[in-house]
């Protein structure tokens, strides 16, 4: 429900629910593309599983992105998980300026998607939907390849600044292709 007659609106300013909301840890991933020249991404910490059947991921972005459009022309996307030692990475991908992927190692997906190379994990997708969700855009990908490293911390952003969950994930990597 998106709300009901009981609810009042405006009580929660922004800046209260960033502070409120810093309180809760997220994972730190960056959502790559290809444009018809040049490889595209932006940082986000909102990357979420949706379905298993079908295998569904989304991720939301401000209403505003000037990059979301190139990567919904291109109709595919990678999602790329990093590794706690990637904050100037994240950084550089949440930058408005320069070339965000000068001095980056990434090699192309099976889509074209730039796959960064020292990603925790990452999921090359096709675009599913994109649903207005206030002043965000939950976009919907269906998974079409997947791979995770093994031995590797991930990324973590809590009350403002980088961090780690402090545990290595020694799981046997996960190798699918659909």
């Amino acid at each position: 429900m998106a709300g009901d007659a009981n609810t009042i609106r405006g009580a929660v300013s922004p800046q209260v629910m960033r502070s409120v909301m810093s309180y809760y840890p997220t994972g730190v991933a960056v959502i790559t593309s290809m444009t018809k020249d040049k490889p595209v991404g932006f940082v986000v910490g909102s990357f979420t599983s949706i379905s298993l059947d079908p295998p569904l991921v989304g991720f939301f972005v401000a209403t505003e992105s000037s990059t979301l459009p190139l990567i919904q022309e291109a109709g595919v996307f990678c999602c790329n998980v990093l590794s706690s030692d990637h904050g100037a990475l994240s950084a550089k991908f949440s930058s408005k300026t320069g070339d965000r992927f000068d001095g980056v190692d990434w090699r192309p997906a099976g889509t074209k998607s730039p796959i960064l190379r020292e990603a925790v994990a990452w999921l090359d997708c096709a675009h599913y939907d994109t649903y207005q969700v206030g002043d965000h855009y939950l976009v919907v990908g269906e998974v079409l390849e997947l791979r995770a490293a093994r031995n590797v911390t991930p990324l973590v952003f809590h009350k403002g600044s980088y961090g780690t969950t402090g545990q290595q994930n020694d799981l046997a990597p996960v190798r699918e292709t659909m």
